[in-house]
Formats: C-alpha cells, sequence, structure tokens
C-alpha cells in the first residue's frame, strides 16, 4: 500500500511539473542544431551529384553533434538557486527533461537518417551508437558541471569543451584506437566496440551525477548538524 501512494504521488508530481519544464527547454538551442543536421541531410539529397566528393557519413556525424551541443545547454536553469529550495528533488526533474527530449532527438534522428540517399547511406545501426554516445557525453558532461559547480547556466562552457573534446580527441587518438573510421576500413567494428564503452561510461558519469550539487549537499548537513545551546 505504502509503495502504491508513493509511486501515485511521484506521479502526480511529473504531472504537474511537466508543464512547467516544457517551457524551460533549451528550444532555440535545439531547435538550432535540429535544423543544421537537417539543412546539412537535404542539402545532400538536393544536391547530391554536385556534392559528390562529401561524405553521407561526415554528414551524420555532423549532425549528431550538432544536437549533441545543443543538448549541453538542457540542464541551464536561470533560476536555479530558487528552485534549489524547493521539495521536488533534483534527479525528478533532471530525469524528467531528459525523457521530454528523447522522443523528440529520436525523431530528428529519423528523419535526418531518412533524408541521406539511400545509396549513400551508411550503416545505420554504427552511426545512431555514435550519435547516442555524443549525445550522452552532453547529457553527462552538464550534469558534472551541476554537480560540481553553482553556475546556472552551464551550458555554454559544456559546449565549448564538447566541440573542442570532438575537435581534437580523435586527432590526439593513436590509429589503433581510432573512433572517427569509415566503413571501408578494417577498424569499423573495432572502432564501434570504443563507442560502445564511451555510451556505457557517460550514461555511468551521468546517473552518478544525478543526485544534489556537492556544496549544497554540505551546505545543508552543516545546518542540520549546527548545535545552538539554549538561551542563545
Amino acid at each position: 500500500m505504502r509503495g502504491e501512494r508513493g509511486a501515485g504521488e511521484v506521479r502526480g508530481l511529473v504531472r504537474e511539473l511537466t508543464l512547467p519544464v516544457l517551457r524551460t527547454l533549451p528550444w532555440r538551442a535545439l531547435a538550432a542544431g535540429g535544423g543544421l543536421g537537417l539543412g546539412l541531410a537535404g542539402l545532400l539529397r538536393l544536391y547530391g551529384d554536385s556534392l559528390a566528393g562529401w561524405s553521407a557519413l561526415t554528414l551524420l556525424r555532423t549532425a549528431a553533434l550538432a544536437h549533441a551541443l545543443a543538448l549541453a545547454f538542457l540542464l541551464d536553469d536561470p533560476a536555479r538557486h530558487t528552485t534549489a529550495a524547493v521539495p521536488t528533488r533534483r534527479p525528478l526533474r533532471t530525469l524528467l527533461r531528459v525523457a521530454l527530449v528523447t522522443p523528440v532527438t529520436v525523431l530528428w534522428w529519423t528523419a535526418v537518417v531518412l533524408l541521406i540517399p539511400s545509396d549513400l547511406r551508411p550503416p545505420v545501426g554504427p552511426v545512431t551508437l555514435e550519435a547516442g554516445a555524443a549525445c550522452a557525453l552532453a547529457l553527462a558532461a552538464g550534469a558534472l558541471a551541476i554537480r560540481l559547480t553553482d553556475e546556472p547556466r552551464p551550458g555554454p562552457s559544456v559546449a565549448a569543451a564538447l566541440l573542442f573534446t570532438a575537435v581534437v580527441g580523435p586527432l590526439s587518438l593513436p590509429a589503433r584506437w581510432a573512433l572517427l573510421v569509415f566503413p571501408q576500413d578494417k577498424r569499423w567494428e573495432a572502432s564501434h566496440e570504443r563507442w560502445g564503452m564511451v555510451l556505457a561510461a557517460a550514461v555511468v558519469v551521468w546517473a552518478a551525477c544525478l543526485g544534489e550539487p556537492v556544496r549544497r549537499r554540505r551546505l545543508f548537513r552543516r545546518r542540520t548538524g549546527s548545535y545552538v545551546p539554549s538561551g542563545h
């Protein structure tokens, strides 16, 4: 009975929070990242002959990176220091944000992939794994920034760090650990095993950072653990 009551309270909280959270999602950033991805895929379909030198795989990777950069802003909250005092715990608010944006991401990625002409389309499964890992890295980095800092809008810094990592990281890796390879390369399958490890590690970091920020927990412990003698 107590478990059913707790589940009912959570469902009620989710219903109450859905509309306010929808209003605070970074729709402009998501629209910019998503629009860039759709535009790149549309160019390949419209001007495939003149863009024969362009790789559909490169375009898909660029689209995935653009959307991941938009997701870096997902946890931005200008009213963070005000909402920190509300009874709804941060993990629930974070999970709700991710749950609301996930269907949008899935629909967007499906549209981008379908816009690529079938004769130019790379293996969808492995490329989707790469895109999922990039998005998970963005979410993990955003959650880590919220966890370790008091910054209400860490999105710009997280996006800059993610872009730097995406550009410099692959260039600094040894050839045997390459991540950005092409289907004709014999390292294709091995690279996607590494992409799977990147995805798993990002999910673990994100889950570990769902709790309340470290500083807030320390302040809470100080306040609850302080002792004031009677008469003072």
